[in-house]
């Protein structure tokens, strides 16, 4: 099964991904990204442009796109495994996505409270003008999900999180589900 988790900046995505890979016996589909790594971030899925490019040209990239002025690319040899997959989708591909893997489970991930969200963006200490950005995206992003209900419907799941044990075995127990 091919698992993503979908949401706003600071929802919980990441963590709920190693829950998931470390509970649920999930191997994680490493995202490569054309954006400099940050402090903590293991380098090796990190290249140039021209090094995504190139592996795409090559046939091994399953889908690739550009947001938050960066490239980001999925190995299929990751995307396509018979192995129980899950990674951090952006909102917006969703309908590419399903034409990548038409039997992707996706669950979105929505903020009990948005202002929850943008704290945990806060603590990242990105550099100003990102850290902007990204709020900024916080906002669009929920306001979108909120408002359009034909993007909504593309999501297999919805599920709230309230930053607590509850919300976390509430995850747990649907991914379970769908094992």
């Amino acid at each position: 099964m091919l698992l993503a988790l979908v949401g706003v900046t600071g929802v919980g995505k990441s963590y709920f991904v190693d829950q998931i890979s470390n509970k649920l016996d999930f191997k994680k589909v490493h995202t490569i990204r054309t954006r400099p790594a940050r402090e903590g971030e293991n380098p090796t899925y990190f290249m140039s442009n021209e090094e995504l490019n190139s592996l795409f040209d090559k046939g091994k990239i399953a889908y690739k796109f550009s947001v938050f002025g960066s490239q980001y690319g999925y190995l299929k040899s990751e995307i396509f495994s018979d192995d129980n997959m899950i990674f951090e989708m952006h909102y917006t591909t969703i309908y590419d996505w399903k034409k990548v893997r038409p039997d992707i489970k996706t669950i979105y991930i929505m903020p009990s409270d948005i202002e929850i969200a943008k704290s945990k963006t806060k603590e990242r200490n990105l550099p100003i003008l990102k850290e902007i950005e990204r709020l900024n995206e916080i906002d669009d992003h929920y306001n979108r999900i909120l408002k359009d209900k034909d993007l909504k419907k593309q999501f297999d799941y919805l599920v709230y999180n309230n930053y607590d044990k509850e919300s976390e075995q509430k995850i747990l127990n649907l991914v379970n589900n769908l094992i």
